[in-house]
Order: structure tokens, then C-alpha cells, then sequence
């Protein structure tokens, strides 16, 4: 349902970021959970420990 381009996708990525929240409150919704984690992957971030890229 989602993709990597979605809004709400772009929207959950930059509070992930912005450390207004963590990549675990993201919504288990459909796979946006699974986009978001995708795009966090890419650049660094890890998912598991909620750190940023070093």
C-alpha cells in the first residue's frame, strides 16, 4: 500500500530524524512501518538499537 514516496511515509521518516519520535511508535499500519524502517535503513540508522547513523 505504501511506497518509499508516500506523504506519510516522508512525514513519519523526518520525525524519526527529527527525534520527535522513535522509529518504534511509527503505526503498524498496512506496511508503513516496514517503508519507514526501509528508508531509515538506507541511510544509517539503526532500527533495532533507535540510534542514529554514527
Amino acid at each position: 500500500m505504501f511506497n518509499a514516496n508516500s506523504m506519510l511515509v516522508r512525514v513519519w521518516f523526518g520525525a524519526v530524524l527529527a527525534g520527535t519520535y522513535k522509529y518504534s511508535q511509527v503505526p503498524n499500519l498496512s506496511n508503513l512501518r516496514d517503508e519507514v524502517g526501509k528508508k531509515l535503513i538506507e541511510i544509517g540508522y539503526d532500527i533495532e538499537n533507535e540510534q542514529p547513523a554514527a
